[in-house]
């Protein structure tokens, strides 16, 4: 059985090739409790993550030897892990590529410690909750929506038959907009229980995270209400 997470039992790899970056950020994330490792480059990140199996990741995109993207590719299929994703450029298309890949959030260079410290908290507490619920919850039957199946249960999406392979963060978007059909839920209402981020200024993540999951389930089920938030349209039958 896999032990739960908690502020004091943390592991958290760190991935960053910037000396000063990378010191800096395991020193104030090692001051938080958590037990902390750095690597230096990609294929390090990778061998890192396989010893380790940490509870969750920070990493760099531009990297060394292979980048950012390609480790978080690795780095799930070995074993899924939250990570949080360092970008230097401010580009909307690098994030959905990072969360395309298997990001579950991403922060632009420069950034805070303390806001660092925030969303990688938010990142714990999604597993923990996750693990929480697999033990204490009775198991639910799938939700279905025309051509859609949300199995909670076991964590797995259906659409057509086919599976989508879903991050942890889009899983829980998805579950909590189909759980309210045709129900607008606002970014802010979204970010606080998803994300655990009650920061107005993180509804960009949102966002993003919305494009991601129509580039995987179609445009068709999450529809936008501009100024407010996102709603699900059940498909027909």
């Amino acid at each position: 059985m896999t032990p739960e997470v908690t502020p004091q039992t943390a592991t958290i790899l760190v991935v960053e090739d910037e000396p000063a970056i990378a010191t800096a950020v395991a020193q104030r994330l090692t001051a938080e409790g958590w037990r902390v490792e750095v690597a230096r480059d990609g294929l390090s990140a990778v061998d890192a993550a396989v010893r380790l199996r940490p509870d969750a990741v920070v990493l760099d995109v531009m990297l060394p030897g292979i980048d950012g993207l390609e480790v978080t590719r690795r780095i799930q299929a070995e074993q899924p892990v939250p990570i949080l994703m360092l970008t230097a450029r401010d580009d909307e298309t690098d994030m959905l590529v990072g969360l395309g890949v298997g990001a579950d959030d991403y922060m632009t260079k420069p950034f805070s410690m303390r806001e660092l410290v925030a969303r990688v908290k938010a990142l714990l507490r999604r597993v923990e909750r996750a693990q929480q619920a697999a033990v204490t919850m009775p198991a639910e039957p799938p939700l279905v929506m025309g051509d859609v199946t949300i199995d909670k249960a076991q964590r797995r999406v259906h659409r057509g038959g086919d599976e989508v392979h879903l991050t942890p963060t889009e899983f829980e978007l998805l579950v909590m907009l189909a759980s309210s059909p045709k129900t607008v839920l606002t970014r802010e209402r979204l970010l606080a229980e998803v994300w655990d981020w009650a920061d107005a200024s993180g509804t960009r993540t949102v966002d993003s995270h919305i494009k991601a999951l129509r580039r995987k389930l179609g445009p068709d089920l999450i529809r936008t209400v501009h100024g407010v938030g996102y709603a699900f349209e059940p498909p027909a039958s």
